[in-house]
């Protein structure tokens, strides 16, 4: 039961790996669109395309909280009372950045605009960085199963600073895809290439990051290193894989099956670090099985996860369907 709930715990943190890092993706891409006429068309189509999803994708973030407190709860005292300082500063960038977004619609004074534009493409950048380096330190093993580990180099390391950028990399990479997807659909065609040269880029850096962090985890994390090679590898493998069938099927294939072959990559990597990691929940020393709370603890978990993913589900498939063809447009 307690490998059940780790896994239904572990496919929320792909969800929101994939979902959210593309929102947080095309934040990226905002902020690195260029002056306000430059900028003014990919930032216009990114608003459009966030606009039906950005907050219904926080949803998978409250679910992975909820099952990590409730399920585990040794393991999310260790990773709050070790990882506060990321973790906070994660937190604080979601509010500027949903604030951000929201408030740059409707501020009527340029400057104010700006700020406010700032303030969400600049927590878009931030947020996933933060994320990433709690990553790196719970896999790395610098989260203690009793907690109160060191406050600074639990996330201040080779292994976090890795994840830190990885995370930012392949959110870019998951928003230049679909963003060159929405492009084509809507008939933009130099939009569609503009975004395209950044998918291609991301895709560049990301891999030249994901080869350079194989000496990173040799020296700083052997143990993790050693199960993305051995029982992570397939996964690890079909990532880069569908990673560059994604580059192919941007300019050869319709903008769904790139897209497609896009969250494959990301959600693949993203499994592949849990498989590397089974069956220890923080490291290679507290087990998900030790970690977990009683049975009947458990049982109940299960049971409300399965009703809310009944009701969340659908909801999210119909908000899917309807933002790619073309329904909320304008609203």
């Amino acid at each position: 039961m307690s490998t059940f709930a780790a896994v239904v715990l572990f496919i929320g943190v792909v969800a929101y790996a994939v979902l959210g890092g593309a929102d947080y993706g095309a934040g990226f891409w905002d902020l690195t669109a260029g002056g306000a006429a430059r900028g003014r068309a990919p930032r216009h189509l990114i608003d459009a395309v966030l606009a039906p999803v950005w907050e219904a994708n926080h949803v998978w973030l409250v679910f992975c909280l909820v099952m990590l407190w409730t399920g585990f709860p040794p393991a999310f005292a260790a990773i709050m009372t070790t990882l506060y300082i990321p973790l906070g500063l994660a937190a604080l960038g979601v509010v500027l950045r949903g604030s951000g977004f929201a408030f740059r619609k409707v501020l009527v004074v340029t400057d104010h605009q700006r700020a406010a534009g700032a303030a969400f493409a600049v927590s878009s950048l931030l947020t996933p960085f933060f994320l990433g380096t709690v990553a790196g330190g719970i896999a790395s093993g610098r989260v203690p199963s009793a907690g109160g580990g060191d406050p600074m180099y639990s996330w201040v390391n080779p292994t976090s600073l890795l994840g830190g950028v990885l995370a930012v990399l392949v959110c870019a990479f998951l928003a230049a895809v679909f963003l060159t997807a929405e492009a084509q659909r809507r008939g933009e065609r130099n939009l569609r290439r503009w975004f395209a040269r950044r998918a291609r880029l991301s895709a560049l850096l990301t891999g030249i990051a994901a080869l350079a962090g194989i000496e990173v985890l040799h020296v700083d994390a052997p143990p993790l290193l050693h199960g993305l090679l051995t029982r992570g590898l397939p996964l690890m493998i079909i990532s880069a894989l569908c990673g560059v069938g994604s580059l192919t099927l941007l300019r050869h294939a319709p903008p769904r099956v790139s897209q497609a072959a896009a969250v494959g990559a990301a959600a693949t990597v993203v499994a592949g670090w849990g498989v590397a990691e089974y069956p220890y929940l923080l490291g290679d020393h507290l087990r998900i099985a030790e970690a977990a709370a009683p049975p009947a603890t458990l049982l109940a978990l299960t049971v409300i996860a399965a009703f809310a993913v009944l009701v969340v589900a659908p909801s999210f498939v119909l908000l899917y369907v309807l933002h790619q063809a073309g329904s909320l447009d304008g609203t």
